[in-house]
């Protein structure tokens, strides 16, 4: 017994009184004008994102980013396939932001500032102080011929980053994990 409002599609619900709802695009516009605060120049860097799709943004500022090696997040994975491991660290950073840099073939994860003290993971390294990076554009999420660099895991707004205990344990994890396959390889 099915009448037509149960089949019908029910069409876009109302926000509740006093919340907002923001878009993607909405989102991505605010990481990206967020993101572009940490430029030396404004101007510049939006003209950089637009002709190179990667621009020079100063760490420190308002975010800091570990470096990790391709080989520790391919571990932890379990595969070096793109869509594989986008697919893994969307999930297991929970949306936190990372973009990948094919010249340095690393994984980036932007974190709070806080990070930049404590972190003491090996086989990483820490960007924070006046260190400068090259962030992809907020729309680079494909490789593009302008550039090495491509968000993994896009930001999904301003000051959305990752969670430090997160990128901790999936680091530790990357490491004990490409530790045994190479043991495993030297025993075989």
């Amino acid at each position: 017994m099915s009448t037509t409002a149960e089949t019908s599609f029910p069409g876009p619900r109302e926000a509740e009184p006093g919340v907002l709802v923001h878009s993607r695009r909405d989102r991505e516009a605010g990481a990206e004008t967020w993101l572009i605060l940490a430029a030396r120049d404004k101007a510049e860097a939006r003209r950089d994102w637009a002709e190179y799709g990667v621009a020079l943004l100063r760490c420190g500022l308002h975010f800091t980013a570990v470096r990790i090696p391709a080989e520790i997040v391919h571990a932890v994975a379990g595969t070096s396939d793109r869509e594989g491991v986008a697919s893994y660290l969307a999930t297991a950073l929970d949306g936190g932001p990372c973009f990948f840099d094919g010249s340095s073939r690393s994984f980036y994860a932007l974190l709070p500032l806080s990070a930049a003290q404590r972190w003491d993971v090996p086989g990483t390294e820490v960007l924070g102080g006046d260190f400068f990076l090259g962030v992809p554009a907020t729309t680079i999420t494909a490789p593009d011929p302008r550039c090495a660099a491509w968000w993994v895991v896009p930001m999904d707004g301003p000051a959305a980053l990752c969670d430090v205990g997160i990128v901790r344990w999936l680091v530790e994890r990357g490491l004990l994990l490409a530790e045994v396959r190479a043991e495993a390889s030297e025993d075989a």
